[in-house]
């Protein structure tokens, strides 16, 4: 893991943005370095890996909650809402994380060719130690990023490398059932697909259920089980995490930004603000500031 936390600090120093984020040239594998302890983060988070290679950091989602440091993986199966914040960092000791986006479709394939069964975990989130294979096969992702013009020959094969090793390891059973077409995990996904394009727009369920394959009954239950809310609850999430973002990042007004997602009603939008962030729109975005200008 020391070669791999070099190579990461190493790239991510040059390469993050102001959020911490450093883009890679590998679609879906980004690098995350935060250098202070963090507010409260809200996002709805795509299927995923995360490699924590220093500091830590606690997840909730839901009733659930999970606390995980350098060494362990934190897999999300399922696009879930969840809440984060950064427990462990410093200037002079970052956290580090790997990120990867998990691909259905060589899930898929990998499962086939290894003729496993796609046996499913039913759990969404879950943190286990990260396996010293996973570990390796990440190092040699990011040591492509030194020589540009292997990445677009040799990416594809160590991203599905690195898909090999979480399928047969720890988070094997967890990760297969993304692999089944059929599953409802693929099937939810294509309304979630529908949900994340067209949030600020009215979405009967109806259409979402059909862009499933499945009832309406049948899919607000499916739903649920698979994100741990409902399709609306989904979509006022949605709706309410950009809108804090686009006060945060671009300034613009809580008004103007309660009708770019989609309300027609500010007052409504500042009740439901305040239920999911625990302060009404402008004294978050002061708090969050203040976050923001003490990490500095």
């Amino acid at each position: 893991m020391t070669a791999l936390l070099d190579a990461v600090r190493r790239y991510a120093e040059v390469h993050a943005d102001a959020n911490g984020v450093a883009q890679t040239p590998i679609p879906g594998l980004t690098i995350v370095r935060v250098t202070a302890l963090s507010g409260l983060v809200y996002a709805i988070s795509r299927p995923l890996v995360c490699l924590v290679l220093q500091g830590s950091k606690h997840v909730a989602m839901g009733t659930q909650s999970f606390a995980f440091s350098a060494g362990d993986s934190l897999l999300i199966t399922a696009d879930v809402p969840t809440v984060s914040k950064i427990t462990c960092a410093s200037l002079a000791a970052p956290y580090l994380s790997l990120v990867l986006e998990l691909d259905p479709a060589v899930i898929a394939d990998l499962a086939v060719e290894m003729k496993v069964a796609l046996v499913t975990d039913h759990a969404p989130v879950r943190v286990d130690p990260t396996d010293a294979e996973v570990s390796d096969a990440a190092l040699r992702l990011i040591r492509l990023f030194d020589r540009p013009a292997s990445v677009p020959v040799l990416q594809a094969q160590l991203v599905r490398e690195m898909h090999y090793w979480l399928l047969i390891g720890r988070h094997g059973t967890a990760i297969r059932r993304l692999g089944r077409p059929d599953s409802q995990v693929r099937r939810v996904a294509r309304a979630v697909a529908m949900l994340r394009a067209e949030f600020a727009q009215p979405l009967p369920v109806a259409r979402l259920a059909a862009a499933a394959g499945m009832s309406s009954s049948s899919f607000h239950e499916h739903f649920r089980a698979v994100t741990s809310v409902s399709p609306r609850q989904f979509q006022k999430q949605l709706r309410l995490i950009e809108a804090r973002r686009q006060m945060i990042s671009e300034g613009v007004s809580v008004s103007s930004a309660a009708f770019a997602v989609g309300y027609e009603s500010v007052q409504q939008f500042t009740r439901e603000y305040g239920r999911m962030f625990g302060l009404p729109p402008v004294r978050d975005i002061e708090a969050a500031k203040r976050v923001v200008e003490t990490s500095g």
